[in-house]
């Protein structure tokens, strides 16, 4: 049986509630993801790692604030606070995750000019980061993905692993969502179940390392 892997989605500080970009409960995931991490061999986590100077930040477009959306190269971008700039402190990992466990850190949206929600692709899928080339060399095709945020990053990166051929499990109690328009995070579940994600919990998933 091919092994199985826990994908952690951008369990930054900036994300958390006294972070930059406060993802509502964003911290009651930690303890979910440190509970799972021994139950797996392999575990990945993506972290966003943006240039002070990224497009994506509503601080980059004069007259513009955070939930503005504009054209950005041809896509659609919502402007954030900046958040989760490269080796700063918010965008480091929450300091109650264990990341002793992780195996493999892969880092997104470093390109100023696109923003990068998915843990495969940027957000106009023009350029790939590692993280399929690393799961496939380890013979991987079983994800089970938690984190942040459950409408965004998690959202997108699920929706990409099903088009690139994996297993993928939600671990729902394991995510949050921003729910910037009310039943954004609902919709974004549908969204993926649609797409042929399992919906699990933590509680669902057996205790020996997988």
């Amino acid at each position: 049986m091919n092994p199985e892997a826990l994908l952690l989605i951008d369990l930054q500080n900036d994300f958390l509630p006294t972070g930059a970009l406060p993802v509502p409960g964003g911290d009651q995931v930690l303890p979910i993801a440190n509970a799972l991490m021994p139950r797996f061999t392999q575990v990945f986590a993506t972290q966003d790692w943006h240039p002070a100077n990224h497009a994506s930040f509503a601080a980059n477009h004069p007259g513009k604030k955070p939930g503005d959306l504009i054209d950005l190269d041809g896509l659609p971008q919502i402007l954030w606070t900046a958040h989760c700039v490269a080796n700063s402190p918010g965008a480091d990992f929450a300091p109650a995750l264990d990341r002793s466990r992780i195996s493999r850190i892969v880092r997104k949206g470093s390109d100023p000019r696109v923003d990068s929600y998915s843990g495969f692709f940027d957000n106009g899928h023009r350029h790939a980061t590692s993280l399929d080339a690393d799961l496939r060399a380890r013979n991987i095709s079983s994800l089970y993905i938690l984190g942040l945020a459950t409408d965004y990053c998690v959202k997108f990166t699920a929706l990409d692993a099903r088009q690139l051929g994996y297993t993928v499990h939600l671990v729902l109690d394991g995510c949050r969502g921003v729910n910037l328009q009310t039943g954004d995070v609902d919709a974004a579940i549908e969204e993926m179940r649609r797409a042929g994600v399992l919906i699990t919990t933590s509680a669902d998933i057996p205790t020996s390392p997988r």
